[in-house]
């Protein structure tokens, strides 16, 4: 498979988008990798880092331009039509790649994906799904939506419980995740318009493993394996929750110095994780922290291959034709 690298993207490219990549390959030897952007200055972090020699399994395409991480994403992307993030996107469009990572702009990345690609059948707003450390069996908590959308209408969360039931139960390996719906109390009486008759829509689901309203202390307490909320309030728990973790982490660190209590704390660190998947588009779209350094990004590109390798597009499109059947949406 072949997963394409914007190596232009995010606070230290190219290098560690570079080296991110490198490592990924190195790990699946049924990987390739795609480094798009600016070719010269690709080639000479190739010259340094690739010293094992991957040589046909990573491949470079130029782009002249980039997207900066201030931009307005889609009057960027129309000014600058040889960004990086545009023809990386052009890439999976074309056949040429099968997924794509992304460590820039969130939304120039959200942007690009809606322009390049297709939804998939049945989808009407894609959606990011972040992994976030919880206490249940995989010891994550999928968190759909955290920011492609803050407008959400009920049928918009009923579509992100499917999404991201199908992405766990693919690359998580759960057959049946607890999907559960974020409010400011567990009881079905409790919430706004939105959130109480997008329940009532997941109730009605059979194909949707519905374990009710969850608070926020829920995502991290293992209340469920799929969490959903609008990208508003999903945005804001996403950065509260790394604000927290990296305030933790760094204060632990400082308290346990580098012994193994140390590095047991690193399911807090975002870098674990890799990336956060653009559900709903066609193609596997992986977005990454824009301050992302090595091991996230080549963490990011192992994830987008697992989600490639799963088949999980086939199965959201299969769900949200069996939600539509049974008439949730």
């Amino acid at each position: 498979m072949r997963v394409a690298v914007d190596a232009m993207g995010g606070d230290h490219a190219p290098r560690e988008l570079v080296a991110g990549a490198l490592d990924a390959a190195r790990s699946d030897d049924d990987l390739t990798v795609v480094l798009v952007g600016h070719e010269e200055q690709i080639r000479a972090e190739l010259s340094e880092l690739d010293d094992d020699g991957l040589g046909e399994r990573v491949a470079v395409v130029h782009a002249s331009d980039v997207i900066g991480m201030d931009a307005k994403p889609v009057e960027a992307l129309r000014a600058h039509p040889d960004a990086s993030i545009l023809r990386a996107m052009g890439l999976v469009r074309q056949g040429e790649a099968d997924g794509i990572v992304a460590a820039g702009s969130t939304g120039a990345a959200v942007a690009a994906a809606t322009m390049s690609l297709k939804r998939l059948s049945g989808v009407r707003r894609p959606g990011i799904a972040v992994p976030l450390p919880a206490q249940n069996e995989k010891g994550v908590c999928l968190l759909i939506d955290a920011g492609a959308n803050p407008n959400c209408r009920p049928h918009h969360l009923a579509q992100y419980a499917v999404m991201g039931a199908n992405f766990y139960r693919e690359v998580y390996g759960i057959a049946d995740p607890r999907v559960g719906l974020v409010s400011i109390g567990e009881e079905e009486t409790k919430g706004i318009h939105l959130t109480k008759d997008a329940a009532q829509l997941l109730r009605a689901d059979k194909q949707v493993h519905f374990a009710g309203n969850i608070e926020g202390r829920g995502l991290f307490g293992g209340a469920c394996e799929v969490a959903v909320a609008d990208g508003f309030v999903g945005n804001i728990i996403l950065k509260s929750a790394e604000g927290l973790a990296e305030m933790l982490l760094g204060t632990f660190k400082s308290l346990m110095g580098s012994g193994d209590r140390a590095k047991a704390l690193g399911k807090f660190d975002y870098a674990e994780f890799g990336g956060a998947p653009l559900l709903g588009v066609d193609g596997a779209v992986m977005i990454c922290h824009g301050r992302s350094e090595r091991r996230a990004v080549g963490n990011a590109v192992l994830a987008c291959a697992r989600a490639i390798d799963h088949h999980v597009n086939d199965k959201i499109v299969a769900g949200l034709g069996g939600q539509q059947r049974e008439g949730s949406v």
